[in-house]
């Protein structure tokens, strides 16, 4: 803060030293935002003119383009030129940090957000002051809204109600006027969309735009968690229709102008409740050791021409969305399961990558185009992996030989720096009205692999055919998916935390850390901090992404790699199959601002669908969770905040809350650079990692929320010691939200403390 500068007492401001002296305040200040008051308290004036006057000039300022209001009237030096650009990530505690453009972090606190929220798109302006060993910022502008409808529970008043949301991220709940709440009920769940925010009120305003139903309806439920994301539930019946228009069967001119691979052995693996199969593979020997090899997939774009309607509808919603108990698809279901989907004994339509290639899966020639096909077989995976395992059953021959080369590839691939994240799928079974009666863990198998390997070799082979070669001729603009090196500060950590259980991270070129981190991975596998370690290497990476710039793969360890594969569920899949087409017809370059909007959009929607996925299963967990109240279970520590502490249960791995107010053995404080909580007197330690036993102690399932609490057998436990005191309440509610449940609302006059 600059020094107070003195003013005459008693003989009030002159206003045009008035302002040269604010503008230097400011001017000193640049990152800082002020008010009224805190100008009259640095320039020493006390009566109310002076501060009236000040406050006038403030304004006087802005409207001159001086200064700028950033909220509620607090004012900054107009600085959106240098101002940083990124997008906010909102923190259970209400503080939040911004990734900005050059994917550096800023931490911004909850009162510098100034209206933004999880996901904006802002300009911040960074102060000198630090946080968690990063610049600590303040919003100036909220340059794009990510979300304006929230789903949430009403409360309706005589003259008003109140949504409060399920997002945990979302720290304000949003006032409704009378005329806007749609005929809701209290205790209804909603889709309400924010309509105004004016900068002088505390929550935002808007209007109930669906009522979706009463909760923990099963339906409802899994209807708010779409809607949530803003994902939609249903399929427009008019693009139905016109799916049921699209003939199903090959024309003779289809036939001719394709490579005809229905003689040739060809099958597809799936899971067992798949309907959608896009992928097939074919073999036939050529010699003792080489084969011929085709990777099919259903070639959707000769159905789905650019600009129709179901084509505007796959762009927007770019991806198909898989909830715990059910798929929302990318196209008409006429379309994903029928006609596209590669049934057995059907001729399909596909375009291929062909490869010829010897025993040790080295590729000697390549082909790609368009084809006609005809599966002889559909294979579960476990049945594919029963005629591995016994080398017996239908087309025997076929898959151990397609096996053998897999496996062999998958060797070459982690030999040449690929990691190998292979974690188990938490999958539940479900009762017909969507109880889960109980949790299981899918575990990747070597049919699984068999799949994944000539998956990957057809998507590397297709990026490598049109990426590669743009030294040789002009450039091609493509369909990439990407992956960064790690954060070198996350990693760092990540390196130093897996030292506590005896595990190191060596080397320093990128092929020797994967190495490294693949051996890491390997020993842990079995083992009680698998889980946490396998999820703190992912933490640790960067998150892969759709791109018409290349930089390679880092987590696969490929200069070129696409996504060929899966048209049916993937809109970037599709538009590979619509280029490679284009060019192997020796069409011009296409417009790779264009082609890199529908990437950013496509990664917009896989995040979306991503986060509703575990939000499905994190609701199931919850709900299996309910009937368990006052059960004990192991679980270990896997996350550490201010404000209490994440325990996933070794069992499930279901996770909850340790509130740190119920730590009432000592009172605990948030290290933050060690990112553990210590005892003030007792210097005890919980850190991430650490194994504990807890009891089952409320589960909230509107909110997907448990709360755990201690059984602490180390201290003898303050339930066996006094287990009145143990077993009292120490609040509603849960503590993902920064706790403060009693917190008051106000909104143009209305006042209301939360129940």
């Amino acid at each position: 803060m600059a020094k107070k500068q003195k003013a005459k007492k008693n003989e009030g401001f002159n206003k045009n030293m008035l302002m040269k002296s604010i503008m230097g305040i400011f001017s000193s200040n640049p990152s800082q935002s002020l008010n009224y008051k805190q100008i009259a308290k640095i320039l020493e004036a006390k009566d109310a003119t002076s501060k009236r006057l000040i406050n006038e000039v403030l304004y006087e300022l802005a409207d001159q383009g001086a200064l700028q209001e950033v909220y509620n009237g607090k004012f900054m030096v107009k600085m959106l030129s240098t101002a940083i650009e990124g997008v906010v990530e909102m923190e259970t505690d209400g503080n939040a940090h911004v990734i900005t453009n050059d994917n550096q972090e800023v931490f911004v606190p909850e009162y510098n957000l100034n209206h933004a929220l999880h996901g904006d798109r802002v300009k911040v302006a960074v102060s000198p002051k630090r946080r968690r060993k990063m610049m600590e910022a303040e919003v100036v502008e909220v340059v794009e809204r990510a979300k304006r409808t929230f789903v949430g529970k009403i409360e309706v008043e005589a003259n008003y109600a109140f949504v409060i949301t399920d997002n945990k991220l979302m720290p304000y709940d949003i006032f409704i006027p009378k005329g806007a709440i749609n005929k809701a009920k209290t205790g209804q769940k909603v889709i309400a969309r924010i309509t105004d925010w004016p900068k002088h009120t505390k929550n935002p305003m808007g209007e109930v735009v669906e009522v979706i139903g009463n909760p923990g309806e099963h339906e409802v439920e899994m209807h708010s968690i779409l809607a949530e994301f803003e994902l939609p539930y249903h399929f427009p019946e008019e693009l139905n229709r016109l799916a049921e228009k699209i003939p199903e069967k090959a024309t003779k001119q289809d036939i001719a102008e394709r490579r005809d691979f229905r003689k040739i052995p060809t099958f597809t693996i799936d899971p067992a409740d798949a309907k959608d199969f896009d992928d097939a593979l074919s073999i036939r020997t050529i010699d003792e050791n080489t084969f011929e090899v085709g990777v099919h997939i259903a070639d959707v774009t000769h159905y789905v021409t650019p600009g129709s309607p179901i084509d505007s509808e796959a762009i927007e919603r770019a991806t198909s969305v898989y909830l715990v108990d059910r798929c929302v698809p990318m196209l008409p279901e006429r379309l994903s399961n029928f006609i596209c989907s590669l049934r057995p004994n059907e001729e399909k339509l596909c375009f291929s990558a062909v490869f010829e290639m010897d025993k040790e899966g080295t590729v000697q020639k390549e082909w790609f185009g368009r084809s006609i096909i005809l599966s002889q077989r559909r294979f579960s995976y476990e049945e594919a992996q029963n005629v591995i395992e016994t080398s017996e059953g239908d087309m025997a021959t076929e898959i151990l030989t397609l096996n053998s080369i897999a496996q062999k590839l998958r060797r070459n691939r982690l030999r040449a720096g690929a990691v190998d994240f292979d974690r188990a799928e938490v999958k539940f079974d479900l009762d017909e009205n969507g109880k889960p009666l109980g949790v299981f863990f899918k575990v990747q198998k070597e049919a699984n692999q068999l799949i994944e390997e000539f998956m990957l070799l057809a998507n590397r082979k297709v990026a490598e055919f049109i990426g590669a070669s743009r030294e040789k001729t002009k450039v091609k603009p493509f369909v990439y998916r990407i992956h960064d090196k790690p954060n070198p500060e996350k990693f760092d950590n990540f390196r130093s935390f897996v030292t506590r259980f005896g595990y190191n991270v060596e080397g320093g070129t990128d092929k020797q850390i994967s190495r490294s981190l693949n051996k890491i991975l390997r020993e842990v596998k079995g083992k009680k901090e698998q889980n946490l370690i396998e999820t703190l290497a992912l933490r640790s990476m960067a998150k892969a992404r759709y791109s018409a710039n290349n930089i390679g793969h880092y987590g696969l360890g490929f200069p070129h790699y696409t996504h060929f594969t899966s048209p049916i569920r993937r809109f970037p899949d599709m538009m590979v199959h619509r280029l490679l087409a284009h060019y192997l017809d020796g069409g011009k370059p296409k417009n790779e601002e264009e082609l890199e909007r529908l990437c950013k959009h496509s990664t917009d929607m896989e995040i979306k669908a991503t986060e509703a996925e575990r939000a499905s299963i994190k609701y199931k967990q919850v709900e299996f969770m309910s009937d368990k109240i006052g059960q004990h279970f192991q679980g270990v520590i896997t996350g550490v905040t201010s404000f209490g502490l994440f325990v996933e249960l070794i069992e499930t791995k279901c996770e909850g809350l340790v509130a740190i107010r119920d730590l009432d053995d000592d009172y605990y404080e948030f290290d933050e650079d060690n990112y553990c909580l210590v005892g003030r007197q007792t210097e005890r330690k919980f850190q991430l990692g650490d194994e504990l036993e807890v009891e089952v102690w409320r589960t909230n399932l509107p909110k997907k929320q448990l709360d755990f609490r201690l059984i602490d057998n180390e201290n003898n436990s303050s339930e066996s010691t006094n287990p009145g005191r143990a077993r009292q309440s120490r609040g509603t509610g849960s503590s993902r939200r920064k706790p403060n449940a009693d917190k008051t609302r106000k909104h143009k006059g209305v006042q209301r403390k939360r129940k």
